[in-house]
């Protein structure tokens, strides 16, 4: 049996990066997990990956911050499932510029997906962990639901370029802080977990000028090779994390042996 047999976990930006590391960690410790990315071809081949493996998933592919999402994507979970155990708020990425020559479009687009889809997922999960918490209190049936928020150390520290990337992850560490103290009493461990330099597609190393395209919007990404190894130099470790280790502090706080951990920021940054 696997430690979280039985639960269900909602794990938004799951088709790639360290979210996908993330959704296959909990599948392979037994979690349902519904799966989602921006386009169903990632979200798809993640769960396919966790059904090859003798696991269940299912895809909710859209974007978190398009209306209703919130709403589709807690009620995949319920409809497919019939319960909600875990929720990974984790979709987003960065549109980096000085303050100077950022315009409202980049601070606003960092808020709406690091911030107010996160909160929209947990409010539409609200009634329905209220009501099935009650429930199993009558039965004396204690079961402690998981949430973690991905903040980053953009939030905590600060980083030169991104005022509204570091806002909205700062935010998300308030989020859950207060979160935690709101939903302790229907059991529910609310943490969130700020990560420091972690290779993905977002962080690769490169000279050349990478584009991706997120809601029509195109989005620069990579970091020039001589700023990468700066910042190696400076991690103790000396070197980046990668998306599974990233994933698997974030697993660690969904386990059984962490019930008691809620309203704390843990870093993740080999040292620094």
């Amino acid at each position: 049996m696997g430690t979280l047999d039985g639960r269900v976990a909602i794990v938004p930006g799951s088709g790639r990066g360290i979210g996908r590391e993330v959704a296959l960690q909990l599948a392979e410790l037994g979690a349902k997990v519904v799966v989602n990315d921006l386009d169903a071809g990632p979200a798809d081949e993640v769960v396919a990956e966790i059904k090859a493996a003798g696991g269940e998933a299912v895809a909710c592919a859209g974007s978190v911050t398009e209306a209703g999402f919130a709403q589709r994507f807690v009620g995949t979970a319920i409809d497919t499932y019939g319960d909600l155990h875990i929720i990974i708020n984790n979709a987003g990425y960065t549109w980096d510029a000085v303050i100077q020559k950022m315009t409202e479009e980049q601070f606003d687009a960092m808020i709406d997906v690091h911030l107010k889809a996160p909160w929209r997922i947990l409010k539409e999960a609200a009634e329905f962990i209220r009501v099935k918490s009650k429930g199993e209190a009558q039965e004396g049936n204690l079961i402690v639901r998981k949430v973690v928020n991905i903040s980053s150390i953009s939030g905590t520290r600060g980083n030169a370029g991104q005022t509204n990337y570091s806002s909205a992850k700062a935010a998300v560490v308030g989020l859950s802080k207060t979160l935690a103290k709101e939903w302790g009493r229907y059991n529910v461990a609310v943490n969130s977990v700020a990560f420091g330099f972690v290779e993905t597609r977002l962080t690769e190393a490169t000279d050349q000028k990478k584009i991706i395209e997120i809601e029509g919007k195109e989005i620069p990404v990579g970091v020039p090779v001589q700023n990468v190894a700066a910042s190696k130099m400076m991690i103790p470790m000396g070197r980046a994390g990668t998306p599974r280790e990233a994933a698997g502090a974030v697993v660690a706080l969904c386990l059984p042996q962490s019930d008691y951990i809620s309203g704390q920021l843990i870093e993740v940054t080999g040292g620094l």
